[in-house]
């Protein structure tokens, strides 16, 4: 019970800061709490996105390990939801059945269709980041932006006879409320980025080794 009124307490409190805070103090904690669900918006569809393109990675490279032959390969034997794995070696083979066409698969064409999956892919795995990167950045300064102005104007209506800490303190704890919002947002998004991060440059490497292995099937089949 007493935790409970201690909470209740300090949430009427930060009404009360609110209350006291100046229009550009207002203004700034509501772009920060528009960007912090935007960040978690973003950050809950890319950890979707990422553990969908995980699983069905892991269920196509089964698929295409278990053919014959690479050279087997047709979209048709893969329904359902595509993967970043069979983008890329949908494009290998369509080069290297180019190639053959004209008598001999060139592995450089096969490579080069390979970068350029890559590349797209992984464009594709880190969309959105910089979102989050931008939103873990600019917090702060945004906070910053509204304690200063805030102390800029309980300063700025000091009479010339000076002013008391009770005539100060209202404007100031408006204006720091600001900067304890922009941090509340930062922090943890922070923290979930990098994680998000983490999980990007692992699948990323997966996504390279696949491709590695997938080049070397080509060219060891293409010889035999």
């Amino acid at each position: 019970m007493g935790n409970f009124g201690i909470d209740a307490l300090a949430a009427i409190k930060i009404f009360e800061y609110f209350a006291d805070s100046n229009f550009a103090g207002k203004m700034v904690i509501f772009v920060l709490v528009l960007l912090n669900c935007t960040a978690i918006a973003l950050m809950w569809s890319k950890f979707q996105e990422i553990k969908r393109a995980l699983r069905n990675n892991a269920r196509d490279e089964k698929r295409i390990n278990n053919l014959n032959s690479i050279f087997d390969y047709d979209n048709a034997l893969f329904p359902g939801e595509g993967s970043p794995y069979l983008r890329i070696c949908s494009r290998a083979m369509d080069a290297a059945h180019r190639g053959k066409q004209q008598g001999k698969v060139r592995m450089n064409y096969v490579e080069n269709a390979i970068r350029r999956s890559l590349a797209e892919v992984g464009d594709g795995y880190e969309a959105k980041m910089y979102w989050l990167a931008t939103i873990v950045s600019g917090a702060p300064f945004l906070g910053l932006l509204g304690t200063v102005w805030g102390v800029m104007d309980a300063f700025g209506t000091m009479d010339a006879g000076g002013a008391t800490i009770e005539h100060l303190a209202p404007g100031v704890s408006g204006a720091l409320l600001t900067t304890v919002a922009a941090l509340c947002v930062a922090i943890p998004i922070v923290f979930v980025y990098n994680g998000l991060l983490g999980m990007t440059r692992g699948a990323m490497t997966k996504l390279e080794n696949f491709a590695s292995n997938l080049a070397d099937r080509i060219e060891l089949e293409m010889d035999s």
